[in-house]
C-alpha cells in the first residue's frame, strides 16, 4: 500500500522511531494521526512537523486503557475522513534484572503496553481497516522477540508475543485488503530506556567492556518500515545486528542464546 495520500494511525508518535515514522509518513504525502501517552512529546512532533502539520493530528492516548482506544477511530475519521492503517510502535523494555527478581507491576506493565496495547488498538482498528479498498498494519516487535536476552525476558515474552500475533494476522486476513508486517528491530538510538524508567545495572566497568556496536538512527528505522509497509512485506529486520542474529538464531538457537548472554550477562543487577 503506498501511504501518499492515505491516513495512518501511529503507536508512540511522541519521540523515537514512533516519531520519526510520523515525520516520514507526512514527508510521503500521508495524513498521519500521532498517539501517544506524553501529551509533551506530541507537542514536540507537531513542532517538528513545520508546514506539515496541517496534516497531522495528535492524540493523548494511553493505550493500555481499551475503552479510550476504542474511541479512537472515530475521532481519526472525524478529523481526516478515513484511516488506512495502523502502526504499533509504542513500547518499553523492563528492569535489567532476572525474571526471579522482577517484580509483578513490571511484568504487568510491560505486558499491558507492549501486548495488550496492540491487541486494544488492533481490534479497535480493524473493523474500519477492512472496509477501505487497501488497508495496512504494521506492529513493531522486536530482536528481543526471537532470542533471549539476558534480563529482558518478560519484554522478549512481550515480542514474542507481538511476533505471533502479527504472524496470526497475516494469515488471517488473506483474503481481505488489509496487509500486515511485522517487524524485528535491532539496537536502536532512541531513550526507550530512560523512556521505560529503567536504570542500567552492571558490575564496575560494564559500560566500557561492551563491544561497539553501530547502532541504527531512528529516522532509518522508520524508512525501513514504510518501505517495508509501501511493499507489504512480510517481515524486516531492522539493522545488521537483528538480521545476523534471525539467521543465527534459525541454524542454531542454543548458539546464538549463548552469544548474546555472554555479550549481556554483566548488564544483569
Amino acid at each position: 500500500m503506498k501511504v501518499t495520500g492515505t491516513t495512518i494511525a501511529v503507536t508512540g508518535g511522541g519521540n523515537g522511531i514512533g516519531r520519526q515514522l510520523v515525520l516520514a509518513l507526512l514527508a510521503r504525502g500521508a495524513r498521519v494521526a500521532a498517539l501517544d501517552v506524553n501529551e509533551d512529546g506530541l507537542k514536540a512532533t507537531i513542532d517538528l512537523a513545520g508546514d506539515r502539520a496541517d496534516r497531522l493530528s495528535t492524540h493523548v492516548v494511553n493505550i493500555t486503557d481499551r475503552a479510550a482506544v476504542e474511541a479512537l477511530p472515530e475521532q481519526i475519521i472525524a478529523e481526516h475522513g478515513q484511516v488506512d492503517g495502523l502502526i504499533n510502535c509504542a513500547g518499553v523494555i523492563q528492569p535489567f534484572v532476572p525474571m526471579d527478581k522482577l517484580e509483578y507491576k513490571d511484568i504487568e506493565r510491560v505486558m499491558d503496553i507492549n501486548f495488550w496495547g496492540v491487541v486494544h488498538t488492533t481490534k479497535a482498528f480493524l473493523p474500519h481497516l477492512v472496509t477501505r479498498p487497501a488497508a495496512h498494519i504494521v506492529n513493531v516487535s522486536s530482536m528481543g522477540g526471537f532470542i533471549p536476552v539476558p534480563g529482558q525476558t518478560i519484554y522478549g515474552a512481550s515480542k514474542a508475543a507481538v511476533k505471533l500475533l502479527t504472524e496470526g494476522l497475516h494469515s488471517e486476513l488473506t483474503q481481505t485488503p488489509v496487509s500486515v508486517t511485522v517487524v524485528f528491530p535491532g539496537a536502536i538510538e532512541t531513550e526507550i530506556t530512560k523512556n521505560s524508567g529503567v536504570e542500567m545495572h552492571g558490575k564496575p566497568g560494564t559500560a566500557a567492556k561492551q563491544p561497539q556496536r553501530k547502532m541504527t538512527s531512528p529516522a532509518d528505522a522508520a524508512r525501513i518500515i514504510i518501505d517495508a509497509m509501501e511493499r507489504d512485506a512480510y517481515r524486516v529486520t531492522i539493522g545488521k545486528d537483528s538480521a545476523m542474529l534471525d539467521r543465527l538464531a534459525r541454524l542454531s538457537p542454543r548458539r546464538s542464546a549463548a552469544l548474546i548472554y555472554k555479550q549481556m550477562k554483566d548488564l544483569l543487577d
